[in-house]
């Protein structure tokens, strides 16, 4: 086994209690993530890991820091904005209970644990900034910040707008102010 995430333990196999800590700078070795945002293939990826010893297997612990880019869900401005995800996950032996991963030839492979982790931390609506205007809906084009929407009005409505009340009218109207005799 060989790659960017795969560490060696054969030092730490069965022997509860041994601990090591490495750091791992290393590469997207593919795009990680779909829609607005995404970890592209390329972007660099710092990892922390600590790896356990335990009766079971091999305990790891790591922390990672990357950056993913994409483009605000509201006003399509282009955003970059730094990933930091926790994980910890247990590596059993091989033949022992069955685990969603095991210790391989005396190595662990944090590929796949890394690769969700992180998609998983992703925003699925990014923003560039909480208060974010968007775009206007009519011309698409990019609103002020702190501006206010105006209300569209329904085209089946719009005839109506053109019918104002005139208070003066219906003031100079005499059988419009007593219209019940007793």
């Amino acid at each position: 086994m060989n790659g960017p995430f795969v560490l060696p333990v054969r030092d730490l196999v069965h022997r509860p209690g041994e601990m090591r800590e490495h750091s791992l700078q290393t590469e997207a070795p593919d795009k990680w993530g779909e829609g607005l945002v995404a970890v592209e293939q390329g972007t660099p990826v710092l990892i922390d890991v600590r790896l356990e010893s335990v009766h079971e297997g091999i305990l790891v612990t790591a922390e990672i820091d990357t950056r993913y880019d994409g483009v605000c869900g509201r006003c399509l401005r282009e955003i970059a904005e730094p990933v930091q995800v926790e994980f910890q996950e247990l590596f059993g032996y091989p033949g022992s209970e069955a685990n969603d991963f095991e210790v391989q030839d005396d190595h662990v492979d944090l590929e796949t644990l890394v690769r969700d982790s992180i998609v998983l931390s992703l925003p699925f609506q990014p923003v560039c900034q909480p208060d974010c205007p968007g775009l206007d809906p009519t011309t698409g084009e990019r609103r002020a910040p702190g501006s206010v929407p105006e209300t569209p009005i329904d085209v089946r409505w719009a005839a109506l707008k053109a019918l104002k009340p005139d208070h003066d009218v219906q003031a100079s109207r005499p059988d419009a102010a007593d219209t019940e005799k007793s």
